[in-house]
């Protein structure tokens, strides 16, 4: 399915996924950090790979990423992008220890584990909803975590996309800690364009 194909109640369907997806992930987050956690897809939508970066706060923008393949029945990438104070804090709650942080390398590699843990239970609990509505066998690769400007973190997941088109359809969910002000990180995922049909024809979503 071409991405010029995809109409307005195409995007409707994949916000929908994504918000029961972002719910069980918000779930599985706020047990893991005994705090209440919110996320929340404000936009479904086509978006060129500048678009992205500047989406993750611009490209040089220096970010904590955890990065996953999917794979399966449906194939893509999944990002998982914080500020550096917000993966610290995390970090800092989930080690029960407020010496590890994202300020400055070098990089704890405890720090850096206890991200990729945290990106591993958001994304399954997100991935798991995903196949669960769809009925699809779908899988993530074990996370890479990074800590990088957002434009090379981006360019790097991009790169299969990349080969057919300068755009990807991006569910962008806002993810919110109860008691703090604004947006604080981004959690992205982007199908392969081939996936797509796939995934609607499991909805039966007409094409």
């Amino acid at each position: 399915m071409e991405y010029h194909h995809i109409t307005t109640g195409h995007l409707d369907v994949l916000k929908e996924i994504g918000n029961i997806g972002a719910g069980h992930a918000a779930t599985s987050l706020s047990f893991l950090l005994d705090k209440k956690i919110d996320m929340k897809v404000p936009a479904v939508d086509m978006v060129s790979f500048d678009e992205m970066t500047e989406l993750a706060g611009g490209a040089e923008t220096i970010v904590v990423g955890i990065f996953l393949r999917i794979q399966g029945e449906v194939t893509g990438n999944m990002f998982f992008l914080l500020p550096l104070e917000q993966a610290t804090r995390y970090v800092q709650i989930m080690l029960k220890d407020p010496s590890h942080t994202f300020q400055e390398p070098p990089y704890e590699d405890i720090a850096l584990s206890a991200i990729q843990e945290l990106g591993n239970i958001v994304s399954g609990a997100y991935l798991s909803s995903l196949s669960d509505f769809t009925g699809l066998s779908i899988q993530s690769s074990v996370p890479a975590v990074s800590v990088d400007m957002a434009g090379a973190m981006v360019g790097y997941g991009l790169l299969e996309i990349s080969k057919v088109g300068d755009h990807a359809l991006v569910i962008d969910t806002a993810l919110n800690e109860e008691g703090t002000q604004g947006v604080k990180g981004n959690f992205y995922l982007i199908l392969d364009p081939e996936s797509f049909s796939i995934v609607f024809n499991s909805l039966g979503v007409d094409e």
